[in-house]
């Protein structure tokens, strides 16, 4: 039988696996926060670098975060509010229209750690965390020098989701590889996963994942030939992987 949340409705479908519903209109966001952040995961984590209008550099990582395309290639970021202000990242995109995006390596991960702390809007968090910054080519916020990984961005859209919530859409104007993670010809590079090394956002308020256990499944074509159903095969190093074909 499904059980019944005190704050839920009436149960699932009969002949249902045993679930819980909840009533999210019933919740408060904390509630909400807290079953949301501990079910989608892991999230890939946003170092987001800004500028102040005055020119102070920001950095704080969000793991609200992922890419939507590629033509045009587009990322996307949600700020969630402290409480009695917006936070600085989202203060200065709305002042500037420019960010720059991240990546975090399990190398970087004390250090991203670091440049959570609310710390108020004239403090540098770079220089806090004792990070190098590296130019951006099109935009005037920083990059992480460290950073496997990085995007310049301009925002597309400002969509604000809810108190205190807004959701940040930009395009990548210039991407940042280290040599070190890219592979094969100059003119068509391959990204190895393991030279990342990333880290995720878990649940709670404090767990990661680091990124290296890897599975492999064939994408079926229709129709299906016989025998071509196969078992997922781990990969336990991390290995670069193939790339996905749309809709993955």
């Amino acid at each position: 039988m499904t059980q019944q949340h005190p704050m839920a409705g009436g149960p699932d479908h009969a002949g249902a696996p045993e679930t819980r519903r909840f009533d999210f209109a019933a919740m408060d966001g904390a509630a909400r926060y807290r079953l949301l952040a501990s079910t989608i995961m892991p999230r890939p984590i946003a170092w987001v670098t800004t500028c102040a209008p005055d020119g102070t550099v920001n950095a704080a990582p969000y793991s609200f975060f992922n890419f939507f395309g590629a033509d045009r290639p587009v990322l996307a970021i949600g700020a969630l509010a402290r409480p009695g202000r917006e936070k600085d990242t989202a203060a200065n995109i709305r002042a500037t229209g420019e960010f720059v995006v991240n990546l975090v390596s399990f190398a970087l991960a004390e250090a991203m750690n670091a440049t959570c702390v609310e710390a108020p809007p004239e403090v540098d968090e770079l220089a806090l965390a004792g990070l190098a910054a590296a130019p951006s080519h099109a935009v005037a916020p920083p990059r992480i020098a460290a950073s496997p990984a990085a995007f310049e961005c301009r925002v597309m859209r400002l969509l604000d989701t809810g108190p205190g919530q807004l959701l940040v859409v930009g395009e990548i104007l210039h991407a940042h590889y280290a040599e070190r993670v890219l592979r094969g010809p100059p003119e068509r590079p391959r990204v190895a996963a393991a030279a990342l090394d990333l880290v995720g956002r878990m649940h709670g308020a404090s767990a990661y994942v680091r990124t290296r256990d890897v599975f492999h499944l064939e994408r079926p074509v229709w129709p299906a030939p016989a025998g071509a159903a196969q078992a997922a095969s781990p990969d336990a190093g991390g290995g670069a992987q193939t790339a996905a074909a749309p809709g993955r």
